[in-house]
């Protein structure tokens, strides 16, 4: 018979871990709930850093996003965002407390990771990006994953911090290229990243590369960043990603050299995974032609995400004053620019935005259902219920599929609702 994923084992700092690491999916989509799960289970699991101070709000009646609107108001009805900023001190303290508060509850083998994204500019690139790495490293995180951007400065805004060489610390690249670039930063201070992420064209959310994404495999990619760090001598962890949909995918690529995978839309629908119930029933409904590459993102990478998100076509104002996450150094976003072109009726109204979106506005409502390609595939992963909704399903159940099950098996649940039945 053939290998199962539990066959392998991901070393990190001297540790070893299940190699299964479920992605650091935001807006708070990879819940602590969900990262606490995947290190129960002897996996790494995400948070994600994405807009840390609304998620802050949500879990601790915190009320940045009410201040920051509050302290700009004046620029509300202007399309002139130069002096739209974060509050650095509060910024610390929202990223802190959302990682010591999963640090504290942490149990089992694995690890909990966070995800840090380099195009949150948030109006100040570097600066913004600093509090952030130090507020997590403070906070007591396992590792951190440098996601959406080459980071070619990230690990110099930490050099002098005192975990720097104690939390394991990886990056998404989607090119041998990117890999490069990031390692020539890398030893400028002597902190090579303890993993990469190779991340392929099948991923969910924003991916990193251009219109041609469909002509890449992931294959290929990890196969030429694994020659790379051969040809270097480099003993440098490869986790692949993107497009993993079963246990079968996942030996592959670990029978092909990479010590673990990162997967995530299979947990999307996780009980745990921070989704309302209405967005994860439209993922278990999706079919293949729901799924769409877009260039509505206003940070300029494609996103891939379902045609029915009620984010496309709308028109909200933008909201930079209590969000803000996307604006760049300058005070400026593309989606600022579609809206004031987009038309306004006889009557006032303005209509539809259809080239851009908000970004920050819509992730906050869950307005925005980024998934991986596969996500047509979820409804085969449950059962559906005599009401036509379809069953959700634990993180331990889609881990232990991914880390038991052979070939292409997937395991269902047992009927939910035939145990209600009985107790009742």
């Amino acid at each position: 018979m053939g290998k199962v994923v539990n066959d392998f084992r991901l070393t990190l700092g001297g540790r070893s871990y299940v190699p299964i690491m479920i992605g650091g999916m935001g807006v708070d989509i990879s819940t602590a709930a969900l990262a606490l799960e995947a290190a129960r289970l002897g996996g790494i699991g995400h948070i994600s850093d994405a807009m840390a101070l609304q998620v802050s709000d949500q879990k601790f009646d915190t009320r940045h996003t009410r201040q920051k609107a509050r302290t700009h108001a004046a620029t509300r009805d202007s399309l002139d965002k130069t002096s739209v900023k974060f509050d650095l001190d509060e910024l610390y303290k929202a990223q802190r407390r959302l990682v010591e508060s999963v640090m504290a509850r942490k149990r089992g083998p694995g690890a909990v990771f966070i995800n840090v994204m380099e195009k949150l500019t948030m109006g100040g690139p570097l600066e913004t990006l600093e509090v952030r790495l130090r507020g997590a490293l403070d906070g007591g995180i396992d590792g951190i994953t440098l996601s959406a951007g080459l980071h070619m400065h990230s690990l110099g805004l930490i050099k002098d911090h005192p975990r720097l060489r104690d939390a394991q610390i990886g990056t998404i690249i989607s090119s041998a290229r990117a890999l490069k670039i990031f390692l020539r930063s890398a030893r400028r201070i002597d902190r090579l990243p303890d993993y990469v992420v190779v991340e392929g064209p099948l991923a969910g959310g924003h991916l990193g590369f251009g219109d041609d994404w469909a002509t890449y495999r992931l294959e290929n990619i990890v196969g030429e960043v694994l020659e790379f760090l051969r040809g270097e001598s480099l003993s440098i962890p490869v986790i692949a990603a993107g497009g993993i949909f079963t246990g079968g995918d996942a030996v592959r690529f670990l029978e092909q050299g990479a010590s673990a995978v990162q997967v995530a839309t299979r947990f999307v629908v996780t009980r745990e995974a921070g989704l309302p119930e209405r967005a994860k029933q439209a993922y278990f409904r999706a079919s293949e032609e729901d799924v769409l590459v877009t260039s509505v993102s206003p940070t300029g990478y494609p996103l891939r995400m379902l045609k029915t998100s009620p984010a496309l076509g709308s028109n909200v104002k933008p909201q930079c004053e209590p969000f803000g996450y996307a604006l760049d150094g300058k005070g400026q976003c593309a989606y600022l620019d579609a809206w004031a072109a987009a038309p306004v009726d006889a009557a006032g109204h303005k209509g539809p935005v259809h080239d851009k979106i908000c970004l920050c506005y819509h992730f906050s409502k869950n307005n925005c259902y980024t998934c991986g390609h596969y996500v047509y595939r979820l409804k085969d992963t449950t059962l559906r219920r005599p009401d036509g909704s379809y069953q959700l399903l634990t993180a331990q159940h889609v881990f232990e599929d991914y880390q038991f099950s052979r070939e292409q098996h997937i395991a269902l649940p047992e009927p939910d609702w035939i145990k209600a039945a009985s107790a009742s």
